[in-house]
């Protein structure tokens, strides 16, 4: 029988708990870092379970801000504009700011209530 590897705990959730596949195809992200540079020419097999995982975090971490903008406008429909208020209102999402400047912008008040400490 095969022992389990150091990273089996990262192949099948094992860090937050959860048990399962990983929710990002591992094929697709090493497929992308692979055309990201033509100096890239081998990708280590747990390159892109760390990049899943960054991934998953951070679509998490977009999706709830998102949420409580959504909810502070008493609205159980998560809009683009909900994204916008989120990312302009969040300083760690500065590097987005540019691809959601050309929608609408968020109001004073929800700037304030998400500014990240």
């Amino acid at each position: 029988m095969r022992q389990a590897g150091t990273y089996s705990g990262l192949l099948c959730g094992g860090i937050s708990g959860k048990t399962g596949p990983h929710l990002l195809p591992l094929a697709r992200i090493k497929k992308i870092m692979k055309r990201s540079g033509d100096d890239v020419k081998m990708i280590s097999g747990e390159a892109p379970i760390v990049f899943s995982k960054a991934c998953e975090m951070f679509i998490e971490e977009l999706s709830q801000r998102s949420w409580m903008v959504t909810m502070r406008g008493k609205r159980r429909k998560l809009n683009k504009e909900d994204v916008t208020s989120a990312v302009l209102a969040t300083d760690i999402f500065d590097f987005l700011v540019n691809l959601v400047s050309d929608s609408s912008e968020a109001t004073p008040s929800e700037m304030d209530t998400f500014k990240s400490s």
